[in-house]
């Protein structure tokens, strides 16, 4: 049986790090944990688990840590995980069957689902992340912020799954501060340029941001990427009162790659903002075609592909005034949520209506 080893770098997290040990405790024959200068009780919380806690020193660059406790641990994978993250008891045994397939195939990486952003128990946002790592492949992170590992040899796709449950820590600036810094001290590549463009547009920064990402995407960088770029372009845009623009930045990322769900939903919202119902239907229908594309490295949004075009057309076909298509994709809803609180009020207003 292979040896596997926790590696986590740490800092103020006593209120979720208890959490997150708990769940992955059982599973790993070790646990090696930076502590970049905790003033909480984070350590007092770590040491119950494991006697390997360093204490580094902080420097905005969240790779050099993560590099720093991979150099730290003996097993033969690595698996990462952050303190507000969480293993649920499902995907626990997801994981010990993933640990014979590891004995018996010996992949270099294993890529694994990572759920963020929940909306009660339904993951928001799913993306692919490099989860486990072969210790002896010698993989390195790259990237002061966002973080990640360039992928080579046998690569194995898990669905084993980790959940972001996320904690009340404020963050504050420290991320566009880092990207700031970062930007002034060297050239940033097209993913780092289009998360500091991200990171912007989250700060409403909205004419830095455009000016960012029209420069991504004009340059080098990964298709999901772009495709993303082009999504948070036009919410800059939209802010800005620029709807044609925002539009348009939509409609760019179909030059990067099939139309992905969530794209389609923004674009039929826009129409549905402007009272063009017909092409708003259009969209939203045609977002519940399309592919999962989390398995590429998408920012996958599952709902965008039902319960968001869903609930929309419902709102679409009553404001036309054909209100049996709006009962029709209401009762397709609720046979997929029918528990979610947009599902139980329309249920609520159709019976009043005498509808159903």
């Amino acid at each position: 049986m292979v040896k596997i080893s926790l590696c986590m770098i740490v800092k103020d997290e006593e209120e979720v790090l208890a959490r997150c040990l708990e769940s992955v405790k059982e599973l790993v024959d070790e646990i090696v944990i930076a502590d970049t200068g905790s003033t909480d009780k984070t350590r007092n919380i770590a040491s119950a688990y494991t006697e390997l806690i360093y204490e580094i020193a902080w420097e905005d660059d969240f790779a050099k840590a993560r590099n720093f406790v991979f150099s730290k641990a003996t097993g033969d994978y690595l698996l990462w995980l952050d303190a507000d993250d969480v293993i649920s008891p499902e995907n626990a045994k997801r994981f010990l069957a993933l640990r014979q397939t590891l004995s018996k195939e010996l992949p270099d990486m294993v890529m694994c689902p990572y759920d963020t952003a929940f909306d009660g128990e339904t993951p928001l946002s799913t993306f692919y992340r490099e989860r486990l790592v072969r210790r002896s492949s010698g993989f390195l992170w790259q990237g002061r912020i966002h973080e990640c590992i360039a992928p080579h040899g046998k690569i194995l796709h898990s669905e084993f799954r980790v959940f972001h449950l996320g904690s009340k820590k404020v963050r504050g600036m420290r991320n566009l501060h880092i990207y700031q810094k970062w930007a002034s001290e060297e050239p940033l590549g097209g993913r780092d340029k289009f998360y500091y463009g991200r990171e912007l547009y989250y700060h409403r920064l909205y004419t830095e941001a455009i000016a960012i990402l029209e420069d991504m995407l004009d340059g080098e960088g990964w298709y999901v990427n772009k495709i993303e770029a082009c999504k948070i372009l036009s919410y800059c845009y939209a802010a800005q009162g620029k709807v044609e623009k925002a539009h348009l930045a939509l409609f760019r990322s179909f030059s990067y790659g099939e139309p992905r769900a969530s794209v389609l939903c923004e674009i039929a919202a826009l129409f549905q903002r402007k009272n063009r119902i017909h092409e708003a239907i259009f969209w939203y229908e045609a977002a519940l075609s399309c592919r999962d594309h989390a398995a590429e490295g998408d920012f996958e949004e599952p709902n965008s592909r039902t319960l968001v075009p869903y609930l929309e057309l419902v709102c679409c076909y009553y404001a036309l005034g054909d209100r049996k298509k709006a009962v029709f994709y209401h009762k397709k809803t609720e046979r997929l949520f029918p528990n979610h609180s947009a599902v139980i009020y329309n249920r609520q207003f159709f019976v009043e209506k005498g509808l159903i």
